[in-house]
């Protein structure tokens, strides 16, 4: 039995995520993501490191861009498998890629005027890296799957979808291998949710694992507790109702906007905050939460509890949805302080760039980021502090006051993870670290060594490793 794993995203990095694992000529992929940092943006228009004709089954751990944006371009080159996902991660994907596609062709056409202008060409090509057709040709591919149903791809080869406890939907892949009596378990998280999170059950804990493939995002740090998240929340809003700016908030359209409305209805119960507008300017987080409101069965017993004493987390008298542009536009012109909640949430695209081109140079205004922004992303340069940033092609000052709350995060933090891995029955032969920066996976790899002594490794790009 020959067993190979090789690494073709998120190795060193924290999107694009792509493994490959290969069981005596059988190819499984786990995850197909989208590359959104800029110094790897290439890689999404590159051909796949194999003929996709010849991967068996693609199995998707969640519905993040970064996890599953590169599937039509996948099915497009020529994969005709199955992919293999949770039911509501179906529902999820097919909203999140159709809007990718959107604004792929929107921002190409946008490219190849302003080029066509300008006298000038991009590093890319000036058209969309797949189109809304393409995307729809991936759909049939979709093969939706309970947790623990067990899934045979070969004689030998089962797989398992565990509770990831990321976002709804979310799944690790366990693959079970039996050749002639000889097993291994290999075992991919995805990405690893936190304890004690709300809405979602903690992450599940599979009985053991010969070899696992863990993320590392936040490997480096310790989240703040959960409680901080809104007292945070509150101070954001409260200071800047009074200076009269806005509160914009670059927000991914699955589970964090879900969660952000959670927050917000807790504090207004609680009058911790002013009764002020909040705007959820993202259709695709409007159709996002009605899945939420469709898959109840997947939350966990404290948010099943409100829902039966019918007080769902998703609705508050003062949200209003904007579902089309011109509803968007309109918030514009709004006196007095409002929340705005809108994708994307690293400012790749989507409806935030027009809000932060009407906030960012307000010093009144804040630009409240709770979620994790990847090196060479908008977002990530404003985090960083920025004095000027280029939106939509112009320049701007940044002036607004620019706030952080890594509490939000849906990742698991080095502890969270820690905690999580000592609760297998029995140590993995070999732990390999992805989805994480470089600094953040070596800081993981030394301390998951000096606490349980196990063997830890960081793949680069294209690394490939036999699987004793």
């Amino acid at each position: 039995m020959e067993i190979k794993l090789r690494f073709l995203g998120a190795a060193q990095n924290v999107t694009g995520s792509r493994h490959l694992l290969e069981v005596d000529g059988i190819k499984l992929l786990v995850d197909c993501g989208l590359y959104q940092e800029r110094q790897f943006l290439a890689r999404n228009w590159e051909p796949f490191a194999v003929p996709p004709e010849s991967i068996n089954a693609v199995f998707l751990t969640h519905a993040h861009l970064d996890h599953c944006g590169l599937l039509p371009k996948l099915v497009r080159d020529g994969f005709a498998g199955r992919i293999y996902c949770t039911q509501a991660t179906a529902e999820i994907a097919r909203i999140i890629l159709l809007d990718s596609a959107k604004i792929q062709e929107e921002d190409a056409a946008h490219k190849l005027e302003r080029h066509q202008k300008e006298g000038k060409t991009g590093p890319y090509p000036e058209a969309p890296l797949y189109t809304t057709k393409d995307v729809e040709a991936c759909f049939p591919h979709f093969e939706p799957v309970k947790y623990a149903q067990q899934i045979k791809i070969a004689d030998g080869i089962e797989i398992t979808l565990c509770d990831a406890g990321h976002v709804l939907g979310s799944a690790m892949i366990r693959v079970d291998v039996n050749r002639n009596g000889d097993k291994r378990t290999v075992l991919f998280t995805g990405d690893l949710g936190r304890a004690g999170r709300p809405i979602l059950p903690d992450p599940s804990v599979p009985e053991k694992a010969d070899y696992l493939v863990i993320e590392s995002t936040y490997g480096d740090r310790v989240h703040c507790d959960t409680c901080d998240v809104k007292k945070q929340m509150a101070d954001v809003i409260n200071a800047t109702r009074d200076r009269g700016g806005n509160i914009v908030v670059p927000s991914f359209a699955l589970e964090r906007s879900q969660e952000i409305l959670f927050y917000v209805k807790e504090l207004l119960s609680e009058n911790a905050i002013p009764h002020l507008i909040i705007f959820l300017d993202s259709p695709m987080a409007a159709k996002i939460t009605e899945i939420f409101r469709n898959h109840q069965e997947l939350f966990d017993e404290e948010t099943q509890k409100m829902l039966r004493e019918h007080h769902s987390p998703f609705d508050l008298p003062e949200l209003k949805v904007t579902t089309t542009s011109e509803e968007s536009k309109a918030i514009n012109h709004i006196t007095g302080t409002v929340m705005i909640i809108a994708g994307a949430g690293m400012c790749t695209g989507g409806r935030i760039k027009h809000h932060l081109v009407n906030n960012i140079s307000r010093k009144e205004s804040t630009i409240m980021f709770v979620g994790y922004q990847a090196i060479g992303t908008l977002g990530r340069l404003i985090v960083d502090g920025a004095k000027k940033v280029r939106i939509l092609g112009e320049e701007y000052k940044v002036k607004a006051k620019v706030v952080q709350i890594s509490g939000f995060s849906a990742h698991a933090d080095k502890n969270d993870m820690l905690n999580w891995l000592k609760k297998l029955e029995s140590p993995p032969k070999q732990i390999f670290l992805v989805h994480g920066e470089p600094e953040s996976a070596k800081a993981f790899s030394e301390f998951l060594r000096a606490k349980t002594g196990w063997q830890v490794s960081v793949p680069a790009y294209e690394d490939q490793v036999v699987l004793e």
